[in-house]
């Protein structure tokens, strides 16, 4: 397997491996570092192509470079959180239609406000790895999916 290495601002790089054949590649994004290797091994080992951001604002970005699949955002970040990330992504007309997962505590307050920031799935924090796959697999076929078959995936915490 290839490792890919990219720089972003400031002195964090952004990983990506390249998975020839992969299932889709998704954008984690989560300020804790084992957190986000948790959420990019489980979803390596299920054959999609993982990149990750350390928070919202090196989530916009990179996600114009790595044309994500679908974008996991934790809540709680440094410099931009998930509910500004998602407005900012729905907002943008390159990245409107691209699917959204809160992985966070998914609190009755979180739901409300990833639904209005855009959000279309939620995974609580712990999550179990397989509902977690199982979520962003959904997101990405919804993707794939013609216009006016796509549903919103995983809903609820």
């Amino acid at each position: 397997m290839e490792v890919a290495k990219t720089r972003t601002r400031g002195l964090r790089a952004t990983y990506s491996r390249v998975v020839p054949g992969a299932s889709g590649r998704i954008l984690v994004v989560d300020d804790n570092k084992v957190i986000r290797q948790l959420i990019k091994v489980n979803l390596e080992l299920e054959g999609f192509e993982v990149v990750t951001a350390n928070d919202g604002a090196e989530c916009l970005d990179v996600v114009h470079r790595v044309c994500p699949d679908a974008i996991t955002l934790d809540v709680v970040m440094p410099r931009l959180d998930g509910f500004g990330a998602a407005a900012q992504l729905r907002a943008d007309p390159r990245t409107r239609h691209v699917p959204v997962a809160i992985v966070s505590a998914c609190t009755q307050h979180e739901v409300e406000t990833g639904i209005a920031a855009g959000v279309d799935a939620f995974v609580a924090k712990p999550f179990e790895p397989a509902e977690l796959v199982r979520v962003v697999r959904r997101l990405v076929e919804r993707k794939g999916a013609p216009a006016g078959r796509a549903g919103r995936a995983g809903r609820g915490a």
